[in-house]
């Protein structure tokens, strides 16, 4: 006997799921409910298939094949408009014209004994029987009236409750003889149960009803499609779930990793390719479908997730449906009952209401709080740059293909033939974007001169003299996401003006076509770190630091920097121990989470070797943190504050540039030595685009997490220099840098984080304004800052995230908080409002 799988549907009442999918496709148990189907067939002997195919038939065409890779031989006809139930059916009968065969449908899950129908069919010699099943409610589907001896005697397609006479519906698995295509003609729309079936039995033809008791499950919306996965990992129905059942109820793909400290609750089913970390809760009743990542912590229950997922830490995912290429961040929560189509993006913080449907390829904001299903839009956010440049998850969000096309906009922004210089730290994933960014840029007529593995203040320093530059990192704020920065020809970030253009071209792929015989031409720097400590050392008074004999440890954090200081430190006799001076990753991310106990052992280590100092330099190279002689920590604002001091009691009347956020200590420290501070914006991009246009009027400068500049060597933040810098400094000032810490003063600064929809954050800056325009000192160089008894309390917008940032000084730390805490508590409230 040949089969018919009907495979035609829109599926209309599974979108989102079925916007890119048709509905046989969807998977279930990581398997598509269509090629469970065609298991059942195979399994009672059936292996010549017929399918018919509408709603893109390509897909489940591309899917099966011919059939030889399932075991079975498939066929296909496929309606260019929808011909019916049975008028699809008429446009196969040049395969069924032989002999019965038996029609299933393709978007429905079952166990149904195939063999006891057919052999009940041959039985019984009837033109058709019809399998039945009995239900609590038959609203839903064609109720079927039979007689006593399993005739049917009258069909109720899709009856209300007062045509309710049978609890016995349709499960649209016949068994037919071909003599039913003499009731059709070619190219006419029929149905079974409408139009064949009552003609049938009007006629006298024997219509055999066969009540069945094995599970049968029609996925036709959401609910039903969500509870066939959870049937089928309870073993409700009788399929074949992919994988190595690892323990009972716990289903685990070819190549994935879960922690040892991951929860895997049964029953649950993980698909190839994944991996799931430390803290991780996953189940019971959830699918994990291939190539999936399910971060640290996150939470996920009662949720059937479809391939190339990301769920970030902390997020929390409950009886939600989640399909594929889907990007989950951080602190998400999904509630109960959502459905989220392909290719979409929720940022960090986000909430997505219960029962609430997204269309594919939305963008949610970070913190966004969703009250409404998201039906039109489009993909991308309105911006690619966020504070500091492109970032996202690592070939997740940021991908070969998306690195390629930011090349490709970049250089199209620019003039063909003009050289850009490109780099790197040494991950992996740095290394590919790298190169699809370089691909990008050759493609559309530009040069690239490759600096390859080098840290940033190396490779802003190597940008002067070409076009501009791009560099490729971990993000030195989460180490699963790669950082893209795009540099002037300073070797600065480029400004807002050039990121909207690049941003234009990016969104609408306007990128340049370039003849064969133009595109650019890739070439690798040679001397780059030679040129650079040429530069380093004549900016110095190296024999100063000969003199000092300084004992120096440098702990290099797994980070290169170690490939460039050992190069300058040769030419001033600084004797150095070097902790971590090699490239490891691994080591490199726990660095990144536990910074702290880090610095704690170069404290240790310099006390122990009576060392002059100790220096940790962070991956990137742009910050660092000092440890004195008596193993105190000099580390953020502290350690701008003795650079200030340093760079105030060697220069007269010295220049020092401080972002709006940083404490007034710094005013009276330069204040008493002679020295002037001025205020600045507080954002990378214009500190170093300060120091620029100040260079030659500027001794120094640091940004808020106390990344130096010394315009004297370069405008850009460089921690590499700072360091070497501070030691000249000190040999100059012939004393302990205990001393100079001594001189220190004590200050008192508060912080508050306050979450803020993006749509709120400019009428609540322009009330704050409003309300503190009278009350005295108010200055607008970054954010509001109002000045109070004792001290001082700033608003700022948060440039990455829907947050709004708090920052206070006082007399002492109980009026520091109370200042924060007061203008919180404000905010909050004109969050709500």
């Amino acid at each position: 006997m040949k089969a018919v799988v009907m495979a035609g549907g829109e599926g209309s009442r599974l979108r989102p799921l079925t916007s890119r999918l048709p509905k046989p496709l969807a998977p279930v148990a990581n398997k598509p409910v269509m090629e469970h189907i065609i298991e059942l067939l195979r399994l009672h002997g059936i292996t010549e298939i017929v399918a018919t195919l509408h709603y893109l038939a390509d897909e489940i065409e591309s899917y099966f094949g011919d059939g030889s890779a399932f075991g079975v031989t498939m066929h296909y006809v496929v309606e260019d408009t929808p011909l019916g139930t049975a008028g699809a059916v008429k446009m196969a009968e040049r395969y069924l014209n032989d002999d019965s065969f038996i029609i299933v449908s393709g978007d429905a899950l079952t166990d149904i004994d195939l063999t006891a129908i057919m052999n009940d069919h041959r039985a019984r010699n009837a033109d058709a029987t019809i399998v039945l099943q009995r239900v609590t409610n038959p609203l839903e589907f064609g109720v079927v009236v039979t007689d006593d001896n399993g005739r049917i005697t009258r069909f109720l397609e899709k009856p209300s409750w007062g045509e309710i006479f049978s609890d016995t519906i349709n499960t649209g698995i016949y068994v037919l003889k071909p003599e039913i295509f003499a009731y059709m003609e070619a190219g006419r729309s029929y149905d079974f149960s409408k139009d064949l079936f009552p003609r049938m039995v009007h006629e006298g033809k024997t219509v055999q009803g066969f009540v069945s008791t094995d599970y049968w499950t029609d996925i036709g919306n959401l609910q039903q499609y969500q509870q066939a996965n959870f049937d089928a990992l309870n073993g409700k129905v009788r399929c074949t779930i992919d994988g190595e059942q690892i323990r009972p109820g716990v289903w685990v793909g070819e190549n994935t990793q879960i922690h040892p400290e991951a929860n895997v609750i049964a029953p649950v089913a993980i698909g190839s390719n994944v991996t799931i970390d430390a803290g991780a809760i996953v189940g019971g009743d959830t699918v994990i479908g291939n190539s999936t990542i399910v971060a640290a912590g996150a939470s996920l229950h009662r949720t059937v997730g479809w391939d190339n997922a990301y769920f970030g830490e902390q997020c929390h995912v409950t009886g939600s449906t989640i399909a594929n290429r889907n990007i989950v961040k951080d602190r998400v929560t999904i509630g109960d009952g959502c459905v989220v189509g392909s290719g979409c993006t929720i940022g960090s913080g986000a909430a997505i209401r219960p029962n609430l449907k997204l269309w594919p390829d939305k963008n949610v904001s970070s913190g966004a709080i969703v009250s409404m299903s998201l039906i039109y839009g489009i993909k991308w956010p309105g911006s690619l740059f966020g504070a500091i440049g492109v970032s996202g998850l690592a070939n997740v969000e940021i991908t070969a293909e998306f690195a390629m096309k930011l090349g490709q906009a970049y250089g199209s922004f620019l003039k063909p033939g003009m050289t850009v210089l490109t780099s790197r730290d040494a991950h992996p994933a740095s290394r590919i974007m790298n190169r699809a960014i370089i691909s990008g840029l050759l493609s559309v007529g530009v040069n690239v001169e490759d600096l390859q593995n080098y840290p940033l203040p190396l490779s802003r320093f190597a940008t002067h003299g070409t076009a501009g530059g791009v560099h490729c990192r971990i993000s030195p704020d989460d180490p699963n996401d790669l950082l893209i920065e795009v540099l002037d020809s300073a070797g600065i970030n480029v400004d807002k003006t050039v990121e909207r253009k690049i941003e234009n071209l990016f969104f609408r792929e306007d990128f340049r076509r370039t003849a064969m015989d133009e595109v650019g031409v890739l070439s690798f720097r040679s001397r780059s770190l030679e040129e650079y400590a040429n530069a380093f050392l004549t900016a110095l008074k190296p024999m100063v630091l000969q003199e000092a004999n300084f004992k120096v440890v440098l702990d290099y954090a797994y980070g290169n920097a170690a490939n460039v200081m050992p190069s300058v430190l040769s030419h001033v006799r600084v004797e150095t121990i070097a902790l971590n001076a090699y490239y490891d990753e691994r080591r490199a991310r726990t660095f990144r989470v536990d910074r702290q106990r880090y610095i704690e052992q170069l404290a240790n280590v310099c006390s122990t070797l009576h060392a002059n100092l100790g220096i940790l330099f962070d991956h990137d190279g742009e910050t660092f943190a000092v440890v004195d002689d008596k193993g105190r920590v000099v580390d953020n604002d502290r350690l701008s504050a003795l650079l200030t001091l340093m760079v105030a009691r060697r220069t007269k009347g010295a220049k020092v540039a401080m972002p709006a956020t940083i404490t007034e200590a710094l005013d009276r420290i330069a204040e008493a030595n002679g020295a002037t501070i001025e205020r600045t914006r507080s954002d990378r991009r214009s500190m170093m685009a300060h120091a620029e246009d100040a260079r030659g009027k500027l001794d120094f400068a640091a940004g808020t997490n106390g990344e130096p500049i010394f315009p004297e060597f370069s405008s850009a933040f460089d921690a590499l220099y700072g360091a070497v810098k501070l030691m000249e400094m000190l040999a100059a000032e012939k004393c302990p840098l205990s001393d100079l810490v001594d001189m220190l003063p004590q200050w008192h600064v508060a912080t508050r984080e306050i979450a803020c929809p993006w749509e709120r954050k400019g009428i609540i800056m322009r009330t704050i304004l409003d309300e503190n325009k009278n009350e005295g000192d108010v200055d607008l160089v970054d954010g509001i800052r109002v000045r109070r008894d004792g001290g001082w309390v700033l608003v700022l917008p948060d440039a990455s995230d829907p947050k709004m940032n708090v920052y206070a000084e006082g007399r002492d730390d109980a009026q520091a908080q109370q200042y924060a805490e007061s203008l919180a508590t404000r905010i909050a409230e004109l969050v709500e409002a």
